[in-house]
């Protein structure tokens, strides 16, 4: 499912391409994929211009002109394509926004996802059980502190969970428990200060560095794009069962916490 830095990643590089252009054609080839009825929400669209797209959490919100919100999550295998009718990729997909000048948005594998049309304040109702976001310039070290330190349980459970904090999912919880040496069972109750000031800094490290590396999604975002999934090759831990650690050489174990799937070294990372 894509994370924060997939999201983020998006949310960059669309911004160059589609905003301040007015949307002139909608395609929805599975109705569940919208919260209205097709005529109802291509109407609602058309000649409307998307004029900032925010990323909350795992979400993307495109602001339109008119003052509502198109929400986007992706879930488990949501991918988007940016591209004109020629080269449209060979992959089913649920709804497409053409744009003035031939760009056409492709919103691929929504079977679980969704693109939901809503007054700025339903979006602002449907997103406000998300946690903060740790990248957010309000966000500090002594905050970070504050909310993880309340907390009990498998440092795995916290991270994943979008009301304690926005937009981890299974990848970069392993990978930011790996750069903080810790392991995903780790108790949340047994860590120090310390351990708290080495999983911030590593929150901030992993989130960023995977964000300009271009996050880890298979299908790059345009035909020219050469940033997206620039970080499937970086992952230290996730999905590499078997493998070598590259820090202290132990193979990568792989386990569940709570129904998710969790990679670790056991060499290098130590529970509190």
């Amino acid at each position: 499912m894509p994370e924060l830095p997939e999201m983020d990643n998006y949310r960059i590089q669309l911004s160059k391409h589609i905003l301040d252009l007015p949307i002139t054609r909608i395609a929805i080839h599975r109705e569940k994929s919208v919260n209205l009825e097709p005529e109802a929400f291509t109407n609602a669209l058309l000649g409307r211009q998307v004029i900032f797209i925010e990323r909350r959490g795992k979400h993307l919100l495109f602001h339109l002109d008119n003052g509502r919100r198109l929400l986007l999550h992706l879930m488990l295998g949501g991918l988007l394509y940016l591209g004109t009718l020629e080269d449209r990729p060979n992959r089913s997909t649920q709804v497409e926004i053409s744009f003035e000048g031939g760009m056409v948005l492709y919103f691929i594998g929504l079977r679980l996802g969704y693109l939901h049309l809503h007054t700025a304040k339903e979006a602002e109702e449907l997103l406000s059980d998300l946690g903060p976001e740790l990248l957010d310039r309000k966000m500090n070290e002594e905050k970070f502190k504050a909310i993880f330190s309340k907390r009990r349980g498998s440092l795995k459970t916290a991270l994943v969970n979008q009301e304690i904090v926005a937009g981890i999912g299974n990848c970069y919880a392993d990978e930011i428990a790996y750069a903080a040496g810790l392991r995903p069972s780790a108790k949340l109750q047994n860590m120090s200060e310390d351990d708290l000031s080495a999983l911030y800094q590593a929150v901030r490290d992993v989130l960023i560095h995977a964000t300009e590396a271009g996050g880890y999604m298979e299908l790059p975002l345009t035909k020219d794009d050469k940033l997206t999934g620039g970080f499937n090759d970086l992952c230290q831990v996730y999905d590499r069962e078997g493998e070598k650690c590259y820090r202290c050489g132990d193979e990568i174990v792989k386990t569940e916490i709570a129904g998710k799937k969790v990679f670790y070294s056991p060499g290098c990372q130590h529970d509190r």
